[in-house]
């Protein structure tokens, strides 16, 4: 029997009767009092809280209104890690003026240090740490790493594995560290990128069966990883205080290796360490850590409490233990799904913080021993170069990069939605993400970093960013007045700068150091 076509006028009665179904659901449901009252067109309310990120990123805010990266910024680190045209023109659009807290550098008319003439030259030029990691404290495997911008922790769980293996090519070729975060090491870490090994509370990938460390199965990673570093958690600026969960359903076979726990059961971050339960254990685990494998060994904390680093730093000044680097979370960071009153309000922002920590192991003597690491929104110059002048000897870049391999800050990282494949497990959405072109794109944001922070030192007249002392920068207070950032801070002179033999190393390794090639990013033609 030959069926009737469809008509226009059965289409029509089709679509009416689905809307009067979708009516009658709304006006007979009680979850939203909105539908009931307002039947499918208060629809359209849940449709635009929906897009409402997206709406006002692309039609609604101005460059410099959107958060936590504004348009500006993403534009920046988009087009250094395509090698694009990063430049602006016409001027600044912030209301420097009027804002105070805003950091102006102070370049110098004449400086020890001599630009040179060419803009491409030193694109690609090294940029390795003013400082020793591990050297003060004679661990067997010190060195002095390669880059002072280095990959921040963000684990396999948190970030998909085409993601993690884009930002470890790229570490690789851009000859800098990967911090592993605390989700263990997977095979998307070893493609040719050295890592730093986190620890966080719950030991995942060193861990028994019972959860609990096993120092012979941390040995057993770091002989067959490519591991320079480790690092203990002791809480990050996005959660400082908190465990974590990853559901079930994400715990994939992959994963499950990674951490080691078992495929498709919730895996469960404690809030805090069994191994140690205060700062003089945690410094008996540190230096067991450092002797069973020879590593350096440090910390990595948000900053809260400062009694926990005066405790700290007077039992490394009155004994023979101490960690071999301290990296510094702001409360700004963000790469861990938290409650909003831990995103909001809990842990100093990075400057606040990391002068404070600084200060107490200056205060110690103790600062030149000690290798400083800043993590909080540092991939940008501008924030970079304060946390030099503070006393930063590297920094690590975590949203900024996942900038550089495609994300468009779509705010989707804890519903397993990324729109980019970078921050989900989603398999359809991960195909999108080519870990091959991604990592060139991390390598070049990377390498174009480090060039913008050579040229601002060589603006403040010295060879390396590690050597911009704070009275090159000083902080507005207003349209009329203006503070040194060591009076901000209540910095003594000399603080902030490494030891004068890691100084004289430092220019003697830059002013020896040519150019590799590479072409910096195409300046724009100027008229008028």
């Amino acid at each position: 029997m030959k069926l009737p076509r469809p008509t226009g006028r059965n289409s029509a009665a089709a679509g009416l009767s689905a809307l009067a179904a979708l009516a009658t659901h709304d006006l007979l449901q009680r979850d939203h009092a909105l539908l009931r009252n307002f039947p499918v067109v208060g629809r359209a309310r849940f449709l635009l809280e929906s897009i409402g990120p997206e709406l006002r990123q692309y039609l609604v805010a101005s460059d410099n209104e959107e958060r936590p990266f504004t348009r500006d910024q993403r534009r920046w680190v988009y087009a250094s890690a395509k090698k694009e045209n990063n430049y602006f023109g016409f001027g600044t659009d912030n209301d420097i003026e009027y804002t105070a807290g805003y950091p102006v550098i102070k370049h110098r008319t004449f400086g020890r240090a001599v630009p040179p003439s060419s803009p491409a030259a030193g694109h690609e030029v090294d940029l390795p740490s003013a400082k020793v990691l591990g050297a003060a404290r004679g661990r067997a495997a010190a060195f002095r790493p390669a880059s002072v911008v280095n990959v921040s922790a963000m684990s396999f769980g948190s970030l998909s594995g085409a993601a993690v293996e884009a930002l470890n090519r790229g570490a690789a070729l851009a000859g800098c560290l990967h911090n592993t975060g605390e989700g263990g090491v997977s095979p998307y870490h070893r493609k040719g990128g050295e890592l730093v090994f986190q620890i966080g509370t719950a030991y995942f990938g060193c861990r028994d069966d019972n959860g609990r460390f096993e120092l012979s199965r941390l040995k057993d990673l770091v002989a067959g990883a490519p591991i320079r570093a480790l690092e203990i958690k002791l809480s990050q600026g996005a959660k400082p205080g908190l465990g974590g969960v990853l559901p079930a359903p994400k715990v994939s076979a992959e994963i499950a290796a990674a951490r080691g726990v078992q495929e498709g059961q919730d895996c469960i971050s404690p809030s805090r360490h069994a191994e140690f339960s205060d700062t003089d254990s945690l410094l008996d685990w540190v230096e067991l850590l450092a002797t069973e494998t020879g590593l350096p060994v440090g910390i990595k904390s948000a900053v809260g409490d400062l009694g926990f680093w005066d405790e700290l730093t007077g039992l490394m000044a009155s004994t023979d233990r101490g960690v071999d680097f301290v990296t510094i979370d702001g409360g700004e960071g963000g790469t861990g799904a938290a409650p909003l009153i831990f995103t909001d309000s809990v842990s100093l922002p990075f400057q606040l913080g990391f002068a404070r920590v600084y200060k107490v192991f200056a205060e110690a003597g103790l600062h030149e021993q000690v290798t400083f690491i800043g993590a909080g929104k540092l991939g940008l110059p501008d924030n970079a170069i304060v946390a030099f002048a503070l006393g930063c000897d590297m920094v690590n870049v975590a949203r900024e990069a996942m900038l550089s391999i495609g994300c468009i800050q779509a705010q989707k990282c804890h519903t397993d939605t990324c729109p980019t494949g970078v921050a989900t497990q989603n398999a359809w959405l991960t195909r999108g993400l080519d870990p091959a072109l991604k990592s060139v794109r991390a390598a070049n944001y990377i390498k174009t970093l480090r060039r913008d922070l050579v040229k601002v030192a060589e603006a403040c007249g010295v060879e390396h960013p590690g050597l911009i002392g704070t009275d090159s920068v000083e902080v507005l207070d207003g349209r009329t007045a203006s503070t040194p950032l060591q009076d901000v801070y209540g910095y003594e002179p000399g603080w902030g700068m490494p030891s004068a033999a890691d100084r004289s190393e430092i220019i003697r390794l830059m002013t020896a150091t040519e150019p590799q090639g590479g072409t910096a990013p195409p300046s724009p033609s100027a008229t008028g």
